[in-house]
């Protein structure tokens, strides 16, 4: 009488927890990858979009005058919420300016803040 090869019930069930898991580390650490893609992409952009707008100030005939306004543009395929606040300093030629990035999404009703960027403007 032959007996037949194969493997056991137990040696199955031992190999599919190993296989499950391997799959779900293996899926835990696509999804961070992911989100800190994700992350890094949204800091450069909002980066960018803060130092254009200290340069737009930067570019301005004299300096600004104290205020704070917000506007929204488009850039890198999203949409930005700008907040500019501009504060007087101790010194009369100076101003300080703070840049305030947050992005639009389609989760949440207001922006969320990804990045700010302070700058100090004088006359030359």
């Amino acid at each position: 009488m032959t007996r037949a090869r194969g493997f056991t019930l137990i040696e199955v069930l031992v190999a599919l927890l190993v296989f499950g898991l391997i799959a779900t580390a293996a899926a835990e650490v696509g999804g961070n990858y992911i989100t800190s893609f994700e992350r890094t992409r949204d800091k450069s952009l909002a980066g960018w979009v803060a130092d254009n707008r200290i340069n737009e100030l930067r570019l301005q005939d004299g300096l600004p005058g104290v205020s704070e306004n917000s506007e929204d543009v488009d850039f890198g395929n999203f949409r930005w919420r700008v907040t500019t606040a501009v504060k007087a300093t101790a010194e009369p030629t100076m101003r300080r300016v703070e840049v305030s990035v947050a992005k639009h999404t389609e989760t949440h009703s207001e922006p969320y803040t990804v990045h700010t960027l302070s700058a100090f403007l004088g006359e030359t």
